[in-house]
């Protein structure tokens, strides 16, 4: 299934040098992980705050590209660096799942958007997430199979805020987006289940 992740070679050679430099001013994979982390509660806040300008959506989109770009980051140095730990494991989930509520918490601001259904999509992406990891209990390599991933979450998301910061999107079909990306986010639990077992039974 198509997703953004498959992009992520690319996005590192791009963000490879940006990692180099981390590493000779003694930046940790684990350090860039908190970073991301501390910075989508950070702008969760702020947006959050001040939702009645709706401008301040802005800052979702360009977060979102800085966050990806930190996560690929914090990889290269775990896996070229020799930075790899049971801590760091641990983190990148952890991280990964409190980001992301954080950021979609924010939609629970707009007066017109169900707080429900942002709620749902928030379970749904933990719950996507977390059938990532299963694979890895079934003796297979991590899913990160689509179509609703981490790095499309973070694109569609992204896409949802400066739609609203433009003034491009009304704010009552986001209702309608947040139905369609529950689906998609079932559909790649289903997905991400369906490969894990799959693989499990190919070794």
């Amino acid at each position: 299934m198509l997703s953004i992740y498959q992009l992520k070679p690319k996005f590192q050679a791009i963000l490879r040098p940006y990692a180099n430099f981390l590493y000779k001013a003694n930046i940790t994979a684990n350090q860039v992980t908190l970073t991301a982390c501390f910075g989508s509660i950070l702008i969760a806040l702020i947006v959050g705050a001040l939702v009645t300008y709706q401008w301040i959506f802005f800052l979702v989109p360009i977060w979102m590209f800085i966050r990806m770009a930190l996560n690929a980051i914090d990889g290269i140095l775990a896996k070229e660096y020799n930075q790899q730990t049971n801590l760091g494991a641990y983190l990148n989930e952890i991280c990964d799942v409190v980001s992301d509520s954080a950021l979609l918490f924010i939609f629970t601001t707009i007066d017109v958007v169900n707080n429900d259904l942002v709620i749902l999509v928030i379970l749904l992406s933990l719950l996507t997430e977390y059938s990532g990891v299963l694979g890895i209990m079934v003796g297979v390599s991590r899913r990160y199979d689509g179509p609703m991933g981490k790095s499309d979450r973070a694109f569609t998301f992204g896409a949802i805020s400066l739609a609203i910061a433009t003034y491009l999107l009304p704010l009552n079909w986001i209702n309608i987006l947040l139905s369609i990306i529950s689906i998609l986010l079932i559909y790649t639990i289903i997905n991400r289940i369906r490969k894990g077992i799959l693989d499990a039974q190919k070794s």
